[in-house]
């Protein structure tokens, strides 16, 4: 007969079947993904978030195709045209429709921001939990680059990277990953030394799996709830990181636009009085960050022993 080793915490079959009857009444045990599930949506700040990234993602890509715009000729006699029923958020500096180059551009800003908080998440989690299982020489030479590379302000190492490569929607993916995965991997790394040590570790190790099975197969996932919070973390730094190479001349090039490259453009134009070339994007990029990092607090809260419900 095997036996297959179960993590704490872990519901086997027999264990999920089986009830507690107190007062006449019958207790199912509730799995820790329902119990957070209960906790991060007592939240309601953390709801609305995930409303709200839910309506952009749908205004972004869904918006397009109902309310229809050229965004890639001009249009010289409708320059910085006042919001109007033609034009709801007015027009920009070479005539193109604002509120249409806000759902173009927040498709390159989500992209980005998905994209690379994805490649990072996964990076790092791999990285950190290696260093961490293996431990001795392999970790300390694993850390000692991430120190390294943490040691190096982000914004310095992003305009060397981004000047050093010609900027493109999948090269900008990747430069955000490069200097987004470190966080991930010291935190990963942190609960690996933890986890390696637990019993059912050992019995693994015991019935002949190899390291690899125990990294990927028990390891990596009794991390899903650190995994699961920065993430959420990486997509709204991400954001916030492709606006800022974007507004110092370094995003994607025409005709491709994202939020950082309208905010960029509209700043030189607000002494005009031209408010709707800076405040829409301004404010779908507050909004949008302060929307998953409402998120990441619910999730974490979730996530978190203590604070879920028994």
């Amino acid at each position: 007969m095997s036996v297959r080793a179960t993590a704490p915490g872990e519901l086997t079959p027999a264990s999920s079947a089986l009830a507690a009857v107190e007062g006449g009444e019958v207790q199912i045990a509730g799995s820790a993904w329902r119990q957070a599930s209960y906790v991060f949506l007592e939240n309601r700040l953390a709801v609305a978030g995930l409303a709200y990234v839910v309506l952009m993602v749908l205004f972004c890509f869904v918006g397009p195709f109902i309310y229809r715009t050229n965004q890639i000729n001009t249009d010289i006699a409708n320059l910085t045209a006042v919001p109007s029923p033609a034009h709801l958020l007015g027009t920009d500096i070479v005539g193109k429709d604002v509120l249409g180059e806000l759902m173009v551009g927040g498709q390159t800003s989500l992209e980005i921001g998905l994209t690379a908080a994805l490649l990072a998440t996964t990076f790092g989690v791999l990285w950190g939990a290696i260093a961490g299982f293996a431990g001795g020489w392999l970790d300390q030479v694993m850390m000692r680059i991430v120190d390294s590379l943490l040691a190096i302000p982000t914004l310095f190492l992003l305009l060397v990277l981004a000047a050093m490569f010609t900027p493109s929607l999948p090269m900008l993916i990747i430069i955000v990953a490069l200097v987004a995965w470190l966080v991930p991997a010291r935190l990963i790394r942190g609960e690996t030394l933890s986890l390696r040590t637990r019993e059912y570790v050992d019995a693994v190790r015991v019935m002949g799996g190899s390291n690899v099975r125990i990294v990927l197969r028990h390891i990596i996932p009794n991390t899903i709830g650190t995994i699961m919070v920065n993430a959420t973390f990486q997509v709204a730094d991400a954001i916030l990181l492709i606006a800022t190479l974007s507004y110092l001349g370094l995003g994607v090039p025409p005709p491709s636009t994202n939020w950082g490259d309208m905010l960029s453009d509209g700043v030189s134009y607000t002494y005009a009085g031209y408010w709707w070339l800076i405040f829409p994007a301004g404010i779908a990029i507050v909004t949008t960050v302060v929307a998953f990092n409402l998120i990441g607090d619910a999730m974490r809260d979730a996530f978190e022993v203590r604070l879920q419900k028994r």
